[in-house]
């Protein structure tokens, strides 16, 4: 009987497409990953010389003999606020501090500089302010009277738009926003490396954080247990559309599956094309052991034919002893079958012949006997 169950050869060929596929966008991922966490490596960070790093704005103000320390956890932010209790601080991704932390480690500084921060951090820490909209990076007035701004002129300046109840602090319509000794950046812009250069940002960066003589950097990581934010897991990670497609990709292999899925169910007997004799089917199985050249697994089949025709005559079970049978072979026709039965294996096909002539010769003794 042939198997029909699929081996690994038959698996591998029906499966290699799907998982071709599924490596190739796999690999597109990893690479979008890299190129991406790439354009963002050392983003405001004092040390760095990347488009997005502010290593220009810190040598300004080292320049002008401001001492510039780097802090990147909560507790490290707060033992250089107490070293000097009138620092600047600049907080450069508030989102990754607690609320509740930021506003504790904002009152030991003298001034503090939030670059776009959240609606949900400005409920805590500026009540009356509040976010307006986001708009694109561009060319902006100051609008406003703040000493800052109106030195600095026209800067390249967008992001997050803010608005205070009752207060006029608000310039370049609304990216820039100064509350008490709180001041709110829509955006990074003005602090990087790429943009120091256009309009009036170095002057306006270098006024907000260059009015006293230490300034605090402080670039928050996701990593910090002090930050008060809980971690969060690679789906929190992962940008909402690439969970999107993730889950379209899921659909797509289990109706794949679905597609590649045999049905199961009772056999269905089908008529053959064409009638096969038994003399044809014996000659082919013939010629494939003439083929393989080897008498002795034909004397074999042979014999183990033989033996399953003779039981039934002899009166004996299937699982009979070869002794059994050759002593209930001698009491029917009275000859030692031990040599045809049990013998040695014919060297050529000369012998195999004789071999099956004696075996149908010895078949014919014991039925007739």
């Amino acid at each position: 009987m042939t198997s029909v169950s699929p081996d690994a050869r038959r698996i591998w060929r029906a499966a290699r497409a799907p998982v071709l596929i599924a490596l190739v966008i796999l690999f597109a991922t990893v690479v979008a990953v890299f190129a991406k966490g790439g354009g963002q490596h050392g983003e405001l960070d004092p040390a760095s010389a990347d488009p997005n790093g502010s290593r220009a704005l810190a040598t300004l103000l080292q320049q002008r003999g401001v001492r510039i320390t780097t802090t990147r956890t909560v507790e490290e932010t707060r033992r250089a606020l107490a070293a000097d209790p009138r620092s600047s601080l600049l907080v450069t991704d508030p989102g990754l501090v607690e609320p509740a932390t930021l506003a504790e480690v904002r009152g030991r500084a003298a001034e503090t500089v939030l670059v776009a921060p959240s609606a949900e951090t400005l409920d805590l820490l500026l009540p009356g302010a509040v976010v307006t909209g986001q708009t694109d990076p561009g060319v902006r007035s100051p609008g406003c009277t703040v000493a800052a701004a109106v030195a600095a002129g026209d800067v390249m300046l967008g992001g997050t738009e803010y608005e205070a109840r009752g207060r006029d602090r608000s310039c370049y319509g609304g990216s820039l926003l100064q509350a008490g000794t709180t001041t709110l950046l829509g955006a990074n812009t003005p602090l990087t490396n790429s943009a120091l250069d256009q309009q009036g940002d170095a002057a306006l960066a270098m006024r907000l954080l260059g009015r006293h003589t230490t300034l605090v950097w402080y670039l928050p990581s996701p990593s910090d247990p002090g930050s008060g934010v809980p971690p969060r897991s690679l789906l929190d990670l992962l940008p909402k559309p690439w969970l999107f497609g993730a889950i379209q990709l899921a659909v797509a292999a289990v109706l794949f599956a679905l597609w590649r899925l045999r049905r199961l169910g009772p056999v269905v007997s089908e008529p053959l094309p064409v009638v096969v004799r038994a003399a044809e089917t014996v000659e082919g199985r013939a010629r494939l052991y003439r083929r393989s050249g080897s008498p002795a697994y034909a004397a074999q089949a042979l014999r183990e034919a033989t033996i399953a025709r003779l039981l039934p005559v002899l009166g004996l079970g299937a699982g009979a002893e070869p002794a059994a049978v050759l002593n209930a072979v001698t009491a029917r026709c009275g000859r030692d079958a031990a040599p045809l039965l049990y013998g040695p294996a014919p060297e050529d096909d000369a012998s195999l012949v004789r071999l099956a002539n004696e075996l149908d010769r010895l078949t014919r003794e014991v039925r007739e006997s």
